[in-house]
């Protein structure tokens, strides 16, 4: 049974958690021409854009409702109205996104309120789904942001089978799939690859690998989202054969759209390492009721022989961890499998997913807490996003970046971390950088009795010449 440590400061020092706001807004980008609003402060926003930016590289498209000293105080409804408004008449978008922020929650916004208001003042725009998602980035993080929006869209958009007279499996090979924040765009692709391997159709809710995975598009510039699951597949998620749901933390949305549906779902906490991919890979033969592709087959054998080659240096090596929960869990898994062990694991948030942890110990708290732990227990190697660069220099220690947000390293948004070559990958990064500390290296012994060489042993018939020469 993992234990698990809460948190005793009152302050975070070298904050680990990104704010759910984040997350809800990153679960929005999934979606075709849709717009996140975010009702807070400019500030607030603008945050969020430079983070969004620095990891993705791309623009992004985000709104604020802009309150300011007088609506935290008076009343923030009609910025919500007004903005609802104006990026409808502006931009036309499928789908607006309204997450709370911090200021908005404090000040005591009724945002389910204000979008009715928007709805009574302007019923042109009814045909718009707006989505309120409560996320104050007091509390939570990206990962749990990201849930909620997930679980709110479902709420507001997916019809009840009987009302919508859809039925389980009316599609036969179209399979819904619910993936957690902790999946890249090259994750997501992946596993489209996988489920498309069994002649199935993937749907994913929400599916940044089309919207941010660094395309150049022919237009050349969109106020909104490009690329991204279509809006209208909400209605038709009640005729999948299936649902798959990747990450623990997406589970509370699975019960929903199970309830909504009645379509049966199989679930899986991660898709690092071989027994997860196995047990994903064997899913897919029972909903499709097709053997395993001879491609897939070979890409376990090429992970069970990178297992091989680089147990020698990921056995027995000590790894501090810091990531939201699904990733930690995650990792901490391919450690174990690997022999590794994790003797320092820090998340922001307590969530279930920290019972499931291959770990004796879990600490709530901050990458300061990371730092100690690392410090205390011989950690030899740090897994963690950018935030913890300067951890991993006062330490001494190489860090294998990991999460969000990667800032100073090009290209990890399209980073594959699951399935059979992800996850070779991964063992291959990591073994090659323990490789590079050269860890319990033998130097050459030479004997006190060896014989020198011949030059050493007669040096009286040297001329001083003969001894400039040869130094």
């Amino acid at each position: 049974m993992v234990e698990i440590l809460k948190r005793k400061k009152a302050l975070s020092v070298n904050p680990l958690k990104s704010s759910q706001t984040i997350g809800a807004a990153l679960a929005f980008l999934g979606f075709h021409r849709s717009m996140p609003m975010l009702h807070g402060s400019q500030g607030c926003t603008a945050f969020g854009k430079v983070f969004f930016v620095r990891h993705f590289r791309e623009p992004i498209p985000l709104q604020t409702t802009a309150m300011d000293q007088v609506s935290s105080v008076m009343g923030s409804d009609d910025n919500v109205v007004e903005g609802l408004k104006t990026i409808c008449e502006k931009t036309k978008p499928d789908l607006i996104g309204v997450p709370t922020t911090g200021l908005a929650e404090t000040q005591g916004s009724d945002i389910k309120m204000a979008i009715g208001m928007f709805r009574e003042k302007y019923p042109e725009y009814d045909h718009v789904p707006c989505i309120p998602v409560s996320t104050p980035d007091f509390t939570g993080c990206l990962e749990t942001g990201f849930a909620l929006a997930t679980e709110a869209m479902i709420d507001v958009l997916v019809p009840e089978a009987e009302k919508a007279g859809t039925k389980p499996g009316k599609r036969h090979r179209q399979v819904t799939v619910l993936a957690g924040s902790s999946h890249t765009p090259g994750d997501l692709e992946a596993i489209k690859e996988m489920i498309e391997s069994f002649g199935l159709r993937p749907l994913v809710i929400p599916d940044l690998s089309d919207s941010l995975d660094g395309h150049l598009a022919e237009q050349d510039f969109s106020p909104l989202t490009i690329g991204g699951t279509s809006v209208s597949e909400f209605a038709n998620l009640g005729d999948s054969t299936a649902t798959v749901v990747i990450g623990t933390s997406m589970f509370k949305s699975a019960d929903l759209l199970n309830k909504r549906t009645g379509v049966p779902d199989w679930r899986f906490d991660h898709l690092m390492g071989l027994d997860a991919v196995d047990e994903f890979v064997n899913a897919l033969v029972e909903i499709s009721g097709n053997e395993v592709p001879e491609k897939l087959e070979r890409s376990r054998a090429q992970l069970q022989d990178a297992m091989l080659d680089t147990h020698f240096m990921l056995g027995m090596t000590r790894f501090a961890i810091a990531a939201d929960p699904d990733l930690l869990n995650a990792f901490s898994h391919l450690l174990a499998s690997m022999g590794g062990e994790t003797v320092a694991a820090v998340a922001p948030v307590n969530a279930p997913a920290l019972k499931k942890l291959a770990a004796e110990k879990v600490s709530i708290g901050d990458l300061e807490e990371m730092e100690k732990l690392a410090r205390t227990n011989a950690a030899e190697m740090i897994i963690s996003n950018s935030h913890a660069v300067e951890s991993s220099r006062r330490l001494g220690l190489p860090l294998l970046r990991a999460g969000f947000p990667q800032y100073d390293l090009l290209g990890g948004y399209q980073r594959v971390w699951i399935g059979y070559q992800g996850t070779r990958q991964t063992l291959f990064d990591l073994a090659n950088t323990l490789l590079t500390l050269e860890r319990g290296e033998i130097h050459p012994y030479r004997s006190i009795y060896a014989q020198k060489p011949e030059y050493q042993n007669d040096t009286t018939s040297e001329t001083s010449e003969d001894r400039g020469f040869r130094h």
